[in-house]
This record gives structure tokens, sequence and C-alpha cells, in this order.
């Protein structure tokens, strides 16, 4: 694994337009449930175990999925795909899913539609910088195969382009739920950025367990599913709100 390679797809200069997000954070400081620090911090351990753990399983699942080619050959959207006579997109220990089971598997456990919006820009602008930056056939499939991915999906792929393992990207997709809430709440309400980088901190060992968690459920199966209904209608008020800072 490159842990350089890591750094560069965990960082938020990142050129794929990850800082205009806000992961409900500008609506849930609107609503008053996120209003200092310690809301903070229970807002996002609350991402961290729902869409936290989602996002790290699909990222894990994708990045398995990437490595499943050939060599020397691209990912075609059959792989992982079940056997004659099984259930069509049903999880088998082992066996990557292809990359429109992996999509369509967001698209379920992303009850909001503002969500599945948002997720899929995010997707479709970290795959069109990804494409330039670390070119490979595995990128160019999924591209072929689902232009405007989950961002989660579109995030494994890349992993696996960088030359990062499942269980790192797994890290990189929880990293990605706090981390851009966080700073999106230091914009909004003028936070100290010490105490909330001390905040993340604080976080790092409990990120790392959702992680694993994430990437032992990429590899085994099921894939996590667990729902955030307040993180929902906070994303769907927020894309009904005339004047915001982000786009979600």
């Amino acid at each position: 694994m490159s842990a350089a390679a890591l750094l560069l797809l965990a960082d938020s200069r990142l050129p794929a337009g990850g800082h205009a997000h806000s992961g409900g954070t500008e609506q849930a400081v609107r609503a008053g449930a996120v209003h200092d620090v310690a809301s903070l911090r229970a807002f996002l351990v609350g991402r961290l175990h729902t869409t936290g753990v989602v996002s790290a399983a699909l990222a894990a699942a994708a990045c398995r999925t990437a490595g499943a080619a050939p060599m020397g050959g691209p990912v075609s959207d059959t792989a992982g795909a079940a056997p004659a006579g099984g259930a069509a997109g049903a999880f088998t220990p082992g066996a990557p899913l292809s990359w429109a089971e992996l999509d369509a598997e967001a698209d379920a456990v992303t009850a909001s539609p503002a969500q599945r919006e948002a997720a899929r820009q995010q997707g479709r602008l970290l795959l069109r910088v990804a494409r330039r930056v670390w070119p490979s056939d595995p990128l160019e499939a999924l591209a072929l195969a689902v232009p405007h991915p989950h961002h989660p999906v579109a995030l494994g792929a890349v992993a696996h382009a960088a030359g990062i393992a499942p269980e790192a990207a797994a890290t990189a997709a929880a990293y990605h739920a706090v981390s851009g809430p966080a700073a999106a709440a230091v914009r909004l309400l003028g936070l100290d950025p010490v105490e909330v980088h001390r905040l993340l901190a604080g976080l790092a060992q409990d990120l790392e367990s959702v992680a694993d968690r994430a990437a032992r459920a990429a590899r085994d199966g099921p894939l996590p599913a667990p729902s955030a209904p307040a993180l929902d209608l906070l994303a769907e008020r927020h894309a009904q709100t005339a004047q915001r800072l982000f786009v979600s």
C-alpha cells in the first residue's frame, strides 16, 4: 500500500469538489443541533457510525472490484456477478460485486434523494480528477459502466488505482465522513480550528474501528446499512433552502 497516495487521496485540497459539501452540517447548524464543539462531536459520531460505515464498506468493496480485473485488462461490469441460477446482486463472500451492483447498493442504502444527488456529484468529480491523476483501466471501466457513480464507489476505485488496499480505502471513506463536516462547522460557526482538530484526533480510534468493521464486511458480507433518518431529513431540507453556503 502507498501511504503517500492515501494522504493525497484524503487531502481536502484534492480538486474534486469536496470543500463544497458540508454533509448536513450547514442545515444542522440552522436547526440548532450543532452550535459548539461538544454538539459537533455528537453530530460527527452519529455520521461516522451511520453514513461513515456505509461509505467505508462501499469504498472497500469498490477497491476489491477494481482489483478483480484480469492482469493488464479492465474490470468489466460483469465482474462479481451472481452465478447462473443465483439471485442478481446477491452478495457472495469473497466475490467482488460489479460496478452496477455496487452503485445499486449505494442507491439502496441512501434513502434521501438529495443525498444521492450529492453523492453522485462528488463521485463524478472525483472520478474525473482521478482519471487524470491516476489513469488506469478500472477507472475507465467504472466511467463507462456508471458515469456518475456514488462517491464511495468512486473513492474505492480511485484507491485501487493509486495503489491503496481495500482496508485503507475504508479508512479514507470513514475519514471523509467526519473531516468535511468538521471543516464546514469551522466556517459556519467560527469555531476554534485547533479545538476541532483536537476533536477529530479524539475520534481516531473510533474511526479505525469503523473502517476495520467496514473492510471486513466488504470482504465477507453482508454490507452494513444502518439508517440515519435525521441526516436524511436535514439533506432534504437543505436541498429546499434558497440561500446556502454549501451544496449539501
